[in-house]
């Protein structure tokens, strides 16, 4: 009887798969059998079924002893690595082997030699279809027919990763009910790779399929390491209208065992990476799937090498477009200024990319703010976190000053605004009223209304027709490095809880306490309501908390400067003026001084409020700033004093911006759990440059990639490590430079923390970072 099922159901190509058959056949393998039956290319392959993994179970007897372990193991650590042990060792039957290998022969068959294949986790989500099991299994590739058997079963044990097991201890499911598929899926032997979208990702035309293209794989063009060719076609017509030929110095290519970087010289670097009729043929494929799932998509395709056009034109991977496809479809028709009418007003860095076109409204001054309207355009010299109402409505922003690392372009980015940093003199260029374009993509400011305004996305559209969310984030590469994310504003938690990360990395409470609370901690407590401090905290605090859990959540104490916490009402009265309050009284020289003590309880308060009445066990803290072991001490006294102490559960983490940091590393990783470098203070602090300082910005001397930083955050992770602590980084680095990324990843940090809008590019990233030194390793 189990082996007619298996016969059946156990083994299943792409063709008798459909989006319907998560439960079998588990969330890519449903993807991609459903695009294959709406005549999509993707790599041939099969799915070794959830049956077959039952059946694996049951031939072994592993049932029981999993419940036994998981009932003896209060550790998921131990009880993972018993559990993975006893998979691995385990004997996979005869029959269900013979088939394995038959499938294997017969996409060689297909293919028309021997291949080397992906071996990817497919979770299902029979009864949980409110969790989600994204980044929790295994993928494996480049795998031969010699390892395929014990890559399958490696998959299979991955079931039972740490993290995957404490993740359904949360969500209350048994795990030893779970179960798992596999994708053994044909490695594409890229001749050429890209992406492209289903409209265009500058200014959000579906009009248009714009194609990114170069040569060998796609990882050139997702990891930013190439300027790749460019081809937009029309979706009417299906015509070319606009190409881009770019210099393309390197290519990644797969080459005995392992991916490796070319060099290219001479024809091939100047040459198309794609035919036009290649370009077409992706083009009709984007068209198609577009209708299936009805709506704009984000899609990853690649040409093989080894086949004929057009069966050697795959589709990789298909997702949502997830910027535009969020805003209004209701859209504006009004006159476009044609390309050679544009007339550029002020130029500056592209610090938050997007497009919008408005009326300027030039604000020199916060308190002028009452006079701003929703949709308008910010015209101002600089912000700071009293800008924050304003910067909500806005529909684009421009400031005279500040870098990419800047309070405005942090902000922006966050909150999806297009926004041009350090224009210069745009407060005296720009006028209020003034209809402009801002292309922030570019850093360019256009006369006129180039396109239309397009209304603010209240709410992240999430999902695509007949695919659940975890369908979705299952995806999404798996990464052994953990991706975090930043986060200030508590209230757009859920226009990203799609995409793709393990836990907020860095949650900065100062737009709560500028936001919600407004007043000064101590002016709160001279007049006898501290308790509202504490609540509205622990409120923001719980939001972002209870939304991801039990993904962690890093909340950092305040780190306001003295400039910046008088502007807070009543802060005049408590707050000195400093001649440089970014090295002033700021992080935890405030909290273990005498007159701010006090204050710095209520924001601990406000954290064991979360913890412990709210039941968030997943808050963690970060100490902003630190300089000093003896600071740090007295200052995690006073937390202990209120009631809060390290544990298994409660992680404390400081802030690696001051190089003494770095330098007594081994001395502060007796006192905490982690660090977190903070890549725009350390820069500046290193290189003793100001990084608001748009002179030496320009001339090159802020630059986190300098080699003095990069050691110094190489000497930290080493350091840590030594220690057993763990080390990752909120600053702006690898949101900003893939490099810095790949340095770090090569180096063991053991997360990032990124913005938002980075979220899916940095996953892409560090997998295919990692996988490029698995692959160097062997």
């Amino acid at each position: 009887m189990v082996t007619q099922i298996l016969k059946e159901e156990g083994i299943l190509p792409f063709s008798r798969i459909r989006k319907d058959m998560v439960e079998l056949a588990g969330g890519k393998g449903a993807n991609l059998g459903e695009l294959l039956s709406q005549g999509i290319r993707v790599p041939p392959g099969f799915v070794i079924t959830s049956k077959a993994y039952s059946y694996f179970l049951d031939y072994n007897g592993l049932r029981d002893q999993i419940v036994s372990i998981l009932n003896e193991e209060s550790s998921s650590e131990r009880a993972s690595e018993r559990i993975k042990a006893l998979i691995l060792s385990s004997k996979v039957p005869q029959d269900l082997e013979e088939m394995i290998y038959s499938s294997y022969d017969e996409l060689v068959r297909i293919v028309g030699k021997e291949v080397l294949v992906a071996v990817r986790s497919s979770a299902t989500a029979e009864d949980i279809e409110s969790a989600s099991f994204a980044g929790q299994q295994d993928t494996y590739l480049n795998v031969k027919k010699a390892n395929l058997i014990e890559m399958i079963k490696a998959v299979w044990a991955s079931l039972y990763n740490e993290r995957a097991i404490e993740y359904r201890k949360s969500k209350g499911i048994d795990s030893s009910k779970v179960e798992m598929a596999v994708v053994v899926q044909k490695m594409v032997n890229s001749r050429s790779a890209g992406v492209m979208f289903t409209l265009n990702p500058s200014n959000g035309d579906r009009n248009f399929i714009v194609i990114e293209s170069s040569w060998g794989l796609g990882e050139t063009v997702v990891g930013g390491k190439v300027t790749p060719d460019e081809v937009i076609i029309t979706k009417a017509d299906l015509k070319i209208v606009d190409k881009r030929i770019s210099r393309k110095n390197m290519k990644i290519v797969y080459d005995q065992g392992k991916n490796v970087e070319v060099t290219l010289n001479g024809d091939e670097c100047e040459r198309p990476s794609i035919s036009d009729e290649e370009a077409l043929e992706l083009a009709k494929l984007a068209l198609k799937i577009e209708q299936h799932y009805g709506m704009p998509m984000d899609i990853e395709w690649a040409i093989d090498a080894d086949m004929s056009f057009p069966e050697n034109v795959f589709i990789v991977q298909a997702r949502p477009e997830t910027f535009w496809a969020s805003r209004s479809k209701e859209k504006v028709e009004e006159k476009k200024t044609q390309p050679s009418e544009r007339k550029v007003l002020v130029k500056g860095l592209a610090a938050s990319p997007g497009i919008a076109s408005g009326k300027a409204r030039v604000l020199v001054d916060v308190r002028e703010a009452k006079e701003f309207q929703k949709g308008e355009i910010l015209v101002t010299k600089m912000t700071d976190p009293d800008w924050v109402p304003v910067m909500k409505i806005a529909s684009a922003i421009v400031t005279d000053e500040g870098g990419i690392t800047s309070h405005a372009a942090i902000v922006s980015r966050e909150l999806g605004i297009p926004a041009i940093v350090g224009a210069k003199d745009a407060t005296k260029v720009l006028e209020t009223g003034q209809e402009i374009t801002v292309d922030a993509t570019r850093g360019v400011v256009y006369e006129g209304r180039i396109v239309s305004e397009e209304p603010k996305p209240e709410q992240t559209q999430t999902g695509v027709s007949g695919l659940s969310r975890d369908v979705l984030l299952s995806l999404f590469p798996v990464t052994g490095t953990k991706i975090y994310m930043n986060l200030g504003q508590p209230d757009v938690i859920e226009k990203y809880l799609d995409l793709p990360f393990d836990g907020i990395g860095l949650m900065r409470i100062e737009f709560i306490v500028s936001e919600w609370i407004k007043h000064h901690p101590l002016y709160l407590i001279k007049i006898g309501k501290p308790d509202e401090f504490v609540n509205k905290l622990a409120d923001g605090i719980a939001r972002v908390a209870s939304a991801i859990y039990p993904r962690p959540v890093v909340v950092r104490f305040s780190d306001f400067k003295t400039n910046e916490y008088r502007g807070l009402i009543g802060g005049e009265e408590f707050e000195p003026e400093e001649r440089n309050p970014m090295i002033g009284w700021r992080g935890v020289s405030r909290y273990v001084s005498q007159q701010y003590e006090p204050a710095f309880r209520l924001e601990v308060r406000a954290i064991k409020k979360a913890r412990e009445e709210m039941g968030l066990k997943n808050v963690w803290v970060m100490f902003p700033f630190v300089r000093t072991t003896w600071e740090l001490n007295k200052a995690i006294g006073i937390m202990e004093d209120e009631g809060l102490r390290r544990t298994a559960d409660f992680k404390v983490w400081i802030m690696a911006e001051v190089p003494s940091v770095v330098t007594m590393a081994d001395e502060f990783s007796k006192m905490v759990d982690g660090f977190s470098i903070g890549s725009n203070d350390l820069a500046q602090l290193t290189l003793g440059v100001d990084r608001d300082s748009e002179i030496l910005g320009r001339m090159g001397y802020y630059d986190e990639r300098d080699p003095a930083v990069l050691r110094s955050m190489k000497k930290l992770i080493r350091v840590a490590h030594k220690y057993g602590r763990t080390v990752s980084i909120c600053g702006q680095a690898p949101s900003v430079y893939p490099e810095v990324t790949e340095f770090l990843v090569k180096e063991g940090i053991d997360s990032v923390s990124i913005n938002p809008d980075t979220v899916i590019y940095t996953r892409r990233l560090v997998a295919s970072i990692e996988q490029k030194l698995l692959l160097r390793k062997r």
